[in-house]
């Protein structure tokens, strides 16, 4: 079967912080639960006039800077970010195509919710393997969702967290290194009315609360309670069993922001030290692009080794758990 490797990635965060005191300031939840509960020390913020598709670009252009990659040589540029773009009936991959020089790629546009990277990985190395005129695949994603916040509603506290940035991947046929393995997801769609911007779609289209909420906060956390943790793992277990591999042989966990507890039941179910995961106290929860961007992070610290699993695992509202393998290195 053709292999499939992840040749490069790059990331971007815009310059604003925002401090967790100054999230306390605006939501009246005081800073020490925000860094002790929410595990959030501050997040980044976008610009009033930095949209999805500048960030993207951002992170792209990054890519394409490091690795030497021709942007004309590439074959599809994909976009898998954050649903609330630059425009709400739009798609953004066909803009930041243009915008990096990918003037013969063919636009893909998966715009998703938080379980983003592991499927996107999932159908861009599927794509690779089914089409052989297809060599490269450069995927992006970016967040922009702090805008989406209203600190003043109580039901969605717990989105508090989302802050804003993008990143980027390359996977290309037969590369000769970070083989892109197995992937698996689950999804329980008796969540899917929870979270969601009632406001904008053909329910309600013109009117209407226009920021992040949830419909039953209680019966939300009631429900994802019983099953959150079971099902991050049943993904895991499935990516794992289709790369020949168990629990016991993941490396390195690069995962979504959580609250510090859920995190860390999650990582001792995997069987796994704390510091061989990656946790985003600095960044928050940027929808899709958690998992990659934990992965970019920790290879430019040297935190990954040859020949490891590399395992990202995502959840997204909606509601879906999804699982991607990568073996880091040339796995020799």
């Amino acid at each position: 079967m053709t292999s499939v490797s992840l040749a490069a990635t790059a990331s971007y965060l815009p310059e604003r912080w925002m401090t967790a005191a100054e999230i306390a300031e605006r939501s009246a939840i005081p800073e020490r639960v925000l860094v002790e509960k929410f595990g959030l020390r501050g997040k980044h913020i976008a610009a009033e006039d930095e949209h999805v598709s500048d960030l993207s670009v951002r992170a792209a252009e990054r890519l394409v800077s490091e690795s030497g990659v021709d942007p004309d040589e590439l074959d599809v540029v994909m976009y898998y970010g954050s649903m609330w773009k630059d425009y709400s009936v739009w798609q953004a991959a066909p803009w930041i195509a243009h915008r990096i020089g990918a003037t013969r790629a063919y636009a893909v546009e998966y715009d998703n919710v938080s379980c983003g990277t592991p499927v996107a990985l999932r159908i861009a190395r599927d794509m690779l393997r089914a089409e052989d005129e297809l060599g490269s695949i450069l995927v992006v994603a970016a967040c922009r969702e702090s805008y989406l916040l209203d600190y003043g509603n109580e039901r969605s506290r717990f989105m508090f967290n989302f802050g804003d940035g993008a990143v980027a991947g390359l996977l290309v046929r037969d590369g000769a290194r970070n083989e892109l393995l197995g992937c698996h997801g689950i999804t329980d769609g008796s969540f899917a009315l929870q979270v969601k911007v009632p406001s904008g779609g053909s329910v309600s289209p013109n009117g209407g609360y226009r920021f992040l909420d949830v419909a039953d906060p209680a019966e939300m956390k009631e429900g994802l309670d019983r099953v959150s943790l079971a099902n991050f793992v049943a993904a895991a277990r499935g990516a794992l069993e289709r790369s020949n591999a168990t629990l016991a042989d993941i490396g390195y966990l690069c995962g979504i922001h959580m609250k510090p507890s859920m995190h860390r039941a999650l990582v001792a179910e995997l069987g796994l030290e704390p510091h061989r995961a990656a946790y985003l106290d600095d960044t928050g929860h940027m929808s899709g692009v958690d998992p990659l961007f934990a992965l970019d992070r920790a290879a430019r610290e040297g935190r990954l080794n040859d020949g490891e699993l590399v395992l990202m695992l995502a959840a997204g509202t909606g509601y879906t758990w999804a699982a991607s393998v990568v073996r880091w290195g040339r796995g020799d």
